[in-house]
């Protein structure tokens, strides 16, 4: 039986706690993980209406390579200028995953800018 006990308590020692950190920030952090999250949904919320409202010219923005409706796209979901010419050539040999205008190609297309996005 006490062999059976060291064994266990043996066995819980090898696990890997390190990624629950430390117990006495545990508050602080489900605070700031609270606020990290609304703020996503805040961003995330209006790109969705930039792209509802504006579907047709961001799908002619990527057609062309820039313009102003991509460009809010890329603002409202922080994609880095540095990699802004590289997204939209991705998106536009991508086009076809954006049309027809239906909910789930709109929502394709948010997710693809919050994917690049920072």
């Amino acid at each position: 039986m006490r062999l059976r006990a060291i064994a266990m308590i043996l066995g819980l020692s090898a696990c890997d706690m390190g990624h629950l950190g430390n117990p006495l920030m545990w508050p602080a952090n489900a605070v700031s993980s609270g606020m990290e999250n609304a703020s996503y949904n805040a961003r995330r919320q209006k790109l969705q209406d930039h792209v509802k409202q504006q579907y047709d010219a961001v799908l002619r923005d990527i057609r062309n390579g820039d313009g102003p409706a991509l460009t809010i796209g890329a603002d409202l979901a922080r994609v880095p200028t540095k990699d802004r010419s590289a997204m939209i050539l991705t998106m536009q040999s991508d086009i076809a995953k954006f049309i027809p205008n239906t909910a789930a190609a709109r929502e394709r297309l948010v997710v693809w800018f919050m994917v690049h996005g920072g």
